[in-house]
């Protein structure tokens, strides 16, 4: 059961204007939701990777917990945040294994739990994160969209209260942003191009 948008709105706040004892009151409420969240980007990856939901969830924490003097508007403004986090955790990790693979010497990723070689170097994220940053740097908004349905795995209704837009504006960022990346990615990331079409 999702938690109470107010509790969590009032302790996001308490918690940004740095009471720490708001964050142990919080961490209960939003942990499912977190891993909800992490469920919804780890099953966009292929079978077999290495980085589990837990440790993604955990990383996701460590670092919104480093966070200081966080303004969070909200609930959805939260988990929005979620979600820009453990994407930006995923390519992280997609990009040091391409690096490591090629002979590079990537910084490890600091995560709970131990990283081991992968057959699967998480390419298609990287070439769709790659288009998403060219969409958001012609159109900011529309590229938030994609973060928050795509990989954040929240609906319309949330997207458009994280973004303060209606869920009519949603729906055609959406689909002009869906069709903007299927012809950017094109032939070369069939997989990734296959994944977008099926939201």
């Amino acid at each position: 059961m999702r938690s109470s948008t107010h509790q969590v709105t009032h302790l996001l706040r308490a918690w940004g204007e740095g009471e720490q004892s708001a964050l142990d009151e919080l961490v209960p409420l939003v942990y499912q939701e977190m891993h909800r969240l992490a469920q919804v980007y780890m099953s966009r990856e292929r079978s077999g990777h290495v980085l589990q939901t837990t440790a993604l969830v955990n990383e996701a924490y460590i670092r919104l917990v480093d966070t200081t003097k966080a303004s969070w508007q909200n609930r959805a403004h939260f988990f929005a945040i979620c979600a820009n986090v453990m994407r930006r955790i995923l390519v992280e990790w997609a990009r040091s294994r391409q690096a490591l693979k090629r002979g590079g010497a990537a910084a490890p990723l600091e995560l709970v739990e131990s990283l081991v070689a992968a057959d699967e170097p998480g390419q298609d994220l990287v070439a769709l994160d790659d288009a998403l940053k060219d969409l958001s740097a012609l159109d900011p908004r529309k590229g938030k969209v994609v973060e928050l349905r795509f990989f954040g795995g929240l609906s319309v209704e949330e997207t458009a209260e994280a973004l303060k837009i209606s869920c009519e504006t949603v729906m055609r960022d959406w689909k002009f942003a869906k069709s903007w990346l299927r012809r950017e990615l094109g032939k070369e990331k069939p997989v990734a191009v296959r994944t977008l079409a099926a939201h």
